[in-house]
């Protein structure tokens, strides 16, 4: 099948065909790598292993942005759930100035449930920009106290930006 690239198309344009998007360049359509600008994707982090119990700490778990992108939502499950005390979580967006939280409200899993998304406060994006290789971090704030959980894993939801 031949592609129909547009004519007389301005830099940087963008054209998606058959899920793969090329950009003009000025001089010619260029193909870029993975999905197309627009997408959205679930990153999956495990923060920790499936049997030891969950602790406090910062920098649990770090990882560079492939891309920049919007974060659109963010949840938390385990596979054990703490008792007596709910687990929270923070999101943490290095760009070269030092960490900062991109929520204002902690991502939490309440006690004796395993997962945020029936959290009775639900976490709040404060910043949702993320840069192209900026580094992300995860702190464990808070776990259970009598059985602090374990295997705790955090989703991010992100769409490419163009």
């Amino acid at each position: 099948m031949a592609l129909d690239f547009p004519t007389s198309p301005s830099v940087n344009d963008l054209y998606t065909d058959s899920g793969r998007t090329w950009r003009w360049n000025g001089t010619g359509w260029a193909m870029l790598p993975g999905p197309p600008p627009g997408i959205d994707d679930w990153f999956v982090i495990a923060v920790s292993d499936e049997n030891t119990d969950l602790t406090t700490g910062t920098n649990k778990v770090y990882f560079r942005m492939p891309y920049a992108g919007t974060l659109l939502a963010v949840r938390a499950s385990v596979n054990t759930a703490p008792t007596d005390a709910n687990i929270e979580v923070d999101i943490y967006e290095n760009t070269g100035g030092g960490p900062v939280s991109v929520l204002s409200t902690v991502l939490s899993i309440d006690a004796s449930e395993t997962t945020s998304t029936t959290a009775a406060v639900p976490a709040v994006i404060s910043d949702s920009a993320l840069a192209d290789d900026a580094e992300i971090t995860i702190d464990i704030d808070q776990v259970g106290s009598t059985i602090k959980g374990k295997g705790l894993k955090v989703y991010l939801k992100t769409r490419r930006s163009a």
